[in-house]
């Protein structure tokens, strides 16, 4: 049902149409996100809280592929990104009340869009088909994930600069798979491809934030 009633507002080729909805779509969950931010980056969350977003935030994005179809597809994907915002407001605000932390804050979303529009704007431009790359991301995810279970453990500065640094990377690479995937047709649902391409941008702000922050 959303596909069809994108095919209605737009009344375009299917691949203009998805990448229309998907950017509008993610600029939507973007700034939603922001705004739940803003409210909360001074409120307390409890331990409960929190961890009650984390299963939420994973039960929303299951809910969000299985409806990706129907409008309740969409209303899952903003509760999802209402979630992150939840989350991430006291993280900000931890930042914000350190030294240069509003510098910080602002580098890293200004570094974020830039890198989001330049890498986007390349497959665009050169239509480069990046599915082969599709492997390399997976296994270069679950060591970022295993390293970053491991980094709890390792309090070193260094370390957790390193894995900052490789976690940007990564998700660069994924922002020019996943737009070269909806841009040849891998991925039709405008739904999906917001949500993939909303991880991507998410995941590259907090690691060039904790990057520029030169913290554990």
């Amino acid at each position: 049902m959303a596909d069809i009633l994108a095919d209605r507002i737009y009344g375009a080729t299917t691949e203009s149409r998805v990448l229309k909805s998907t950017y509008t779509l993610l600029s939507g969950t973007l700034l939603f996100t922001a705004g739940i931010t803003w409210v909360t980056q001074d409120v307390q969350l409890s331990p409960w809280v929190y961890l009650g977003s984390i299963i939420g935030s994973f039960a929303l994005l299951f809910v969000t592929m299985r409806l990706r179809n129907s409008a309740l597809g969409l209303l899952a994907l903003f509760g999802f990104a209402g979630l992150q915002g939840l989350s991430l407001g006291p993280t900000i605000s931890l930042y914000l009340h350190t030294p240069n932390g509003s510098a910080t804050v602002g580098q890293a979303s200004g570094l974020t869009a830039l890198a989001f529009v330049a890498l986007s704007g390349y497959v665009h431009v050169t239509r480069k088909d990046f599915s082969a790359w599709r492997g390399m991301l997976f296994v270069g995810l679950v060591i970022v994930v295993v390293a970053s279970l491991i980094g709890i453990f390792v309090p070193s500065q260094a370390y957790q600069m390193a894995l900052a640094g490789v976690s940007a990377l990564l998700f660069c690479g994924y922002i020019l798979y996943d737009t070269s995937d909806i841009i040849h047709g891998g991925e039709t649902n405008y739904i999906i491809a917001a949500m993939r391409l909303y991880l991507d941008v998410l995941n590259l702000f907090l690691s060039l934030l904790r990057l520029l922050s030169r913290r554990d």
